[in-house]
């Protein structure tokens, strides 16, 4: 029995077999040359059915000899660099969607997996409100402090409390002025607009005596 110490052309021939193969693939009318060894990295897979070339499949070859699959070549592109690599890379011009339609066909359960996850992020961020604060000076009287701190709703919040430094005579009573520094969270809407200002944030700014 001849062995691959005896034969060194044996163990030669092994190691080619075991090497991975060139393949061709027609997706679309766009060729696609890559390894049987990238192709079947996930069993259950259709492209790993392909590499064997599983009968069952029926595919047909073209006249360079490339596999002939009927699918959208654009996103291809993402299905095959994720089996290169391993990892998730869409052009910003592909739909998610698009992608995940392909790895569906595919079969390759964990890009399916990663892109649904890029969609749900994606999704999430979207819809997500978006906020800025607005601040308010209100400039008040000594005995009007505490009338528009406690008149303060609606979403305001006292900031900071600045004096004036000056007397004003109100009828017989010098009080002194204050500067009343408010703030308000305003979400925004999907279009990017801030929304209005409710009835009770407007009644409020109308008994803070004067703005600035």
């Amino acid at each position: 029995i001849e062995t691959m110490e005896n034969n060194p052309s044996l163990s030669t021939s092994s190691q080619n077999e075991n090497k991975s193969k060139w393949i061709k693939l027609n997706v679309g009318g766009q060729y696609f040359v890559t390894t049987t060894t990238t192709l079947s990295k996930y069993p259950k897979s259709f492209l790993y059915r392909l590499c064997q070339e599983n009968p069952e499949l029926n595919s047909d070859k073209d006249e360079t000899g490339a596999f002939l699959i009927d699918r959208d070549p654009i996103y291809f592109g993402p299905v095959l660099n994720f089996l290169r690599h391993g990892k998730l890379v869409i052009d910003k011009n592909l739909a998610e969607e698009g992608v995940l339609e392909e790895a569906e066909f595919y079969n390759i359960t964990e890009l399916i997996r990663l892109v649904k996850d890029r969609i749900r992020d994606r999704d999430k961020a979207t819809t997500q409100p978006h906020s800025k604060h607005v601040y308010r000076v209100i400039q008040c009287l000594e005995d009007e402090l505490t009338h528009t701190v406690s008149a303060m709703s609606d979403g305001w919040k006292f900031e900071q409390l600045i004096s004036v430094g000056s007397s004003y005579s109100y009828g017989n009573i010098d009080q002194a002025e204050f500067l009343c520094v408010v703030s308000k969270e305003l979400v925004n809407n999907h279009t990017g607009i801030p929304t209005e200002q409710t009835n009770k944030a407007k009644l409020m700014q109308e008994q803070g005596s004067r703005f600035i």
